[in-house]
């Protein structure tokens, strides 16, 4: 264990005491990284920052579930995602493509450079593709699950994780292509 794992650790055993101090600490200690884990799914900071009360809720009304299997932290990621699901699957709206090429037009501003796109400015792409496109790719791309987790999350069949996926991917790529373009035209102009 690290230093940082160690720190964790006892924090932990605090929230076990129920120790408030330590709660908060371990709050404080942990939120930022979850609320970039959160805004992997959320359309904005205020829908992230709901997911995340959310998921600090139930991560410390099921304290005693953690069993020390895996690290602390994934095991608080995970109810992390869980907790964004269930408020997609809340939600749930139907979003037609369409719908969002008609949203695509909007102007974006401009966080293209010379060296490429940074992650921050590929998660705001990320953020803008319809709820359930950015679902799949967060946990696929990013999270790491399977088709067939992500179908069983989400209600859906496999092959249509995939297909939202692949669908995903090419909206990004259209995204990314448009403000190449942007950045040329600029160049140019």
């Amino acid at each position: 264990m690290n230093i940082a794992e160690d720190r964790l650790m006892t924090l932990w055993e605090g929230c076990l005491k129920n120790d408030r101090k330590q709660q908060e600490q371990l709050y404080r200690a942990l939120a930022p990284r979850m609320l970039a884990v959160c805004m992997r799914y959320a359309t904005d900071k205020d829908e992230a920052q709901d997911i995340l009360q959310e998921g600090f809720i139930k991560m410390f009304k099921n304290m005693n579930n953690y069993r020390g299997d895996g690290s602390l932290e994934g095991w608080i990621r995970r109810i992390m995602v869980h907790c964004a699901i269930s408020r997609y699957r809340k939600l749930k709206p139907m979003v037609l493509v369409d719908d969002f090429a008609a949203e695509s037009s909007m102007p974006m501003t401009k966080s293209y450079n010379d060296n490429g796109l940074e992650a921050k400015d590929l998660m705001k792409l990320i953020q803008k593709l319809p709820k359930t496109y950015r679902s799949v790719f967060s946990m696929y791309a990013i999270e790491g699950y399977s088709h067939q987790e992500i179908g069983n999350s989400l209600g859906m069949t496999e092959l249509l994780s995939r297909t939202t996926l692949y669908r995903a991917r090419n909206i990004l790529k259209d995204m990314i292509s448009q403000l190449t373009m942007r950045e040329q035209h600029c160049l140019a102009g």
